[in-house]
């Protein structure tokens, strides 16, 4: 559905370094970084300016390849200092197969891991 997304935030090396430790552990790793975006694949980050805010109250949900990739996004960002916004486990509300795990990026936007592997 998406070609790619890209969000503005408010210091570009901090949330460089919080998605390049959570991504990492999904084995997303960092495909380009120059004055103007840091990309993972088809996700990057721009700086904000006046013309373009801060992207704010944002979800945004990645794919892991199974529930232990979940854990250890969630464990990695928590570790590194990030803000939990919902601890690993299955979220049967949404779905039977469902397995979240949820961070704060610095800009408080929700940063989402999703297994739908049991």
């Amino acid at each position: 559905m998406f070609d790619h997304v890209t969000i503005r935030v408010s210091d570009r090396e901090a949330s460089e370094r919080f998605y390049a430790t959570v991504l990492a552990t999904l084995g997303v790793e960092q495909t380009w970084s120059d004055e103007r975006y840091a990309e993972w694949d088809d996700f990057s980050l721009a700086a904000a300016s006046a013309e373009k805010p801060v992207t704010r109250r944002l979800h945004v949900a990645f794919v892991a390849p199974s529930r232990a990739h979940a854990d250890e996004f969630w464990r990695a960002g928590t570790h590194a200092g990030y803000r939990d916004d919902g601890a690993p486990g299955p979220r049967p509300h949404y779905r039977d197969d469902y397995y979240g795990a949820f961070l704060l990026d610095p800009d408080g936007n929700s940063a989402e891991v999703v297994s739908h592997n049991r």
